[in-house]
């Protein structure tokens, strides 16, 4: 038996921090949506009682470190699976960008294992489990637009975004998430609108969730990363309607309504930067 899964981006319409927890984490609330940029994962069933990763990318490990590795030992111990699992990774998102490419992919592991071995959990049940091994993968399961809050983990359904394009930019550094919330001064940075980002939404007002954006992270990031700073500056040059950075970066992204500016944003952005993407808010396949 043989199973396939996408696992697609996400980017942060809305991120704010609210005030940092007993636990140490920060209390969150986030807009988040899917984005038409994924990795895929294919899931071959293996019956000797062994998890075999493959990773076709560099510096990705395929052992224990890898997240997809984890969901499936995490099924396997919590529900006694004696069967096995081969997956292959093919990597399409970039690789520590703020984009939750690993928590899409595991999300995309706990999916298919659960036809795999004919689990039957819910997806409710398939989130709380995605929470154990990271705060964002509980999003990647329900997909679409959703407000994240607490850790990120508690999730509410939102309609999906109005359709427009959005223009990525990766610039070739890599920036720590407990880093930059460790730098972060809640008490000291405007926070986003996020009851007005959601309202945006809910009213299919492309204009509104330009006027509702906002990421409190970038206060940090964006004063250690210079180039980052650079890249939104040059998005709005070239024409973007509005852009930000997505989590806590370094990945900027823009959205433009119109096809012809963002053509314009992406081809301007490629001379500063080698990851550069032009794409679409993810549309479920029917």
């Amino acid at each position: 038996m043989k199973i396939n899964v996408k696992a697609p981006a996400k980017i942060n319409l809305s991120l704010d921090a609210l005030y940092k927890r007993k636990d140490n984490y920060h209390e969150l609330e986030m807009v988040m949506t899917t984005i038409d940029l994924a990795d895929r994962l294919q899931l071959v069933l293996l019956e000797k009682d062994i998890i075999k990763l493959d990773v076709k990318a560099h510096f990705i490990p395929d052992d224990k470190r890898n997240l997809v590795y984890q969901a499936a030992a995490l099924l396997k111990e919590r529900f006694q699976i004696k069967q096995g699992v081969a997956m292959t990774l093919d990597k399409s998102i970039p690789v520590a960008a703020g984009l939750a490419g690993g928590s899409s992919d595991a999300a995309a592991a706990l999916k298919g294992l659960n036809q795999l071995w004919d689990l039957k959990l819910t997806l409710a049940e398939l989130a709380d489990l995605g929470a154990e091994l990271g705060s964002d993968i509980p999003f990647c399961l329900y997909g679409g637009t959703a407000l994240a809050t607490g850790r990120g983990e508690i999730i509410e359904p939102l309609p999906m975004m109005p359709n427009c394009w959005i223009v990525l930019a990766k610039p070739s550094i890599s920036v720590s998430t407990p880093g930059v919330y460790r730098d972060l001064r809640v008490g000291e940075v405007e926070h986003p609108n996020t009851a007005g980002m959601v309202q945006a939404i809910r009213d299919n007002s492309f204009e509104g969730i330009c006027d509702n954006i906002g990421n409190v992270l970038e206060t940090v990031t964006l004063a250690k990363h210079p180039e980052v700073k650079r890249i939104k500056e040059k998005m709005l040059e070239f024409g973007a309607d509005t852009a930000l950075m997505s989590g806590s970066g370094p990945t900027v992204f823009a959205l433009v309504k119109q096809y012809s500016r963002a053509k314009r944003v992406y081809n301007g952005l490629r001379g500063f930067c080698e990851e550069v993407y032009l794409v679409r808010p993810w549309q479920e396949e029917k």
